[in-house]
């Protein structure tokens, strides 16, 4: 038997078109919550519009992605934490409009959380990150 949880979710709504309007959704949402909030730069980088500058009280944590968008603070934003937001990105794609539902059924515990243990613990800096190793070729 698989540990997989997405055997309880119907298949035609895993990346599907109907997850793709969920997703749609998501971008919209994100983006209207980003532009009322967002007091810093507005850029795309990684694939994703990330909103600067939010109120701490518009975001869990560090920052959240909402679709393609990543909301938060002022905080540092490298290539490690955004190829952490673009697997949530890529969540958001497949699950659609279940997406909320599920992260929270996946509970608040981030070390626990399917979708923060897919995503990259170290790189969404719930765990001290390791340095990344530079491959050594002759």
């Amino acid at each position: 038997m698989s540990d997989d949880p997405d055997r309880f979710v119907p298949s035609l709504l895993l990346d599907s078109p109907f997850s793709y309007l969920g997703y749609l959704y998501g971008c919209a949402l994100g983006r209207v919550w980003g532009a009322l909030w967002s007091t810093g730069r507005v850029e795309r980088r990684g694939g994703l519009l990330v909103f600067r500058g939010m109120p701490n009280w518009t975001f869990a944590r560090g920052g959240v992605c909402v679709g393609d968008c990543f909301l938060t603070g002022t905080g540092t934003i490298d290539d490690r934490l955004l190829r952490h937001e673009a697997v949530h990105k890529r969540q958001w794609r497949r699950y659609g409009f279940l997406m909320p539902v599920l992260y929270l059924l996946a509970g608040r515990d981030p070390l626990r959380n399917r979708f923060e243990v897919q995503a990259g613990l170290e790189d969404g800096r719930y765990l001290p990150r390791r340095p990344e190793r530079v491959s050594a070729r002759s």
